[in-house]
């Protein structure tokens, strides 16, 4: 069993930065490959960006070159830096760990015309946390 719990969600203007922040607790050793996924308005879950034990990441386009995924090993953690906000960032954004790598190594598509992140298979989700971006 693994306890997912996000912080650091809030209210910015568009242009701005916030930082995510993902704590887990208990089988961490297994489930040890973590990403970040949101649900924006009128939109399915969509996947953000994953990170490997090893640092290796992947992120889908829409966030590419904007935000920066990161993890402390050590601290079972695993942060997203957000800069260059926009207002269709806005939602919820949850953390998941899973057994399962969510990052291929290389940070390419799973498969053609498919994810750069996948979601896990039988993993762990946070509760979520709400980010507002104001245009």
């Amino acid at each position: 069993q693994v306890q997912v719990v996000e912080s650091g969600g809030g209210s910015v203007e568009a242009g701005g930065s916030l930082r995510l922040s993902c704590s887990a607790s208990g089988d961490t050793d297994t489930y040890k490959y973590m990403g970040w996924f949101r649900v924006v308005s009128g939109k399915a879950r969509e996947g953000v960006a994953a990170i490997n034990p090893d640092g290796t990441t992947s992120y889908e386009d829409s966030v590419k070159g904007r935000f920066t995924i990161s993890r402390d090993n050590a601290k079972n953690a695993v942060y997203l830096q957000m800069n260059s906000l926009k207002a269709e960032d806005s939602g919820v954004y949850y953390c998941a760990a899973d057994y399962r790598p969510l990052a291929k190594a290389d940070g390419s598509y799973w498969y053609a015309g498919g994810p750069a992140v996948r979601a896990p298979l039988n993993g762990y989700w946070g509760q979520g946390t709400q980010v507002t971006v104001s245009s």
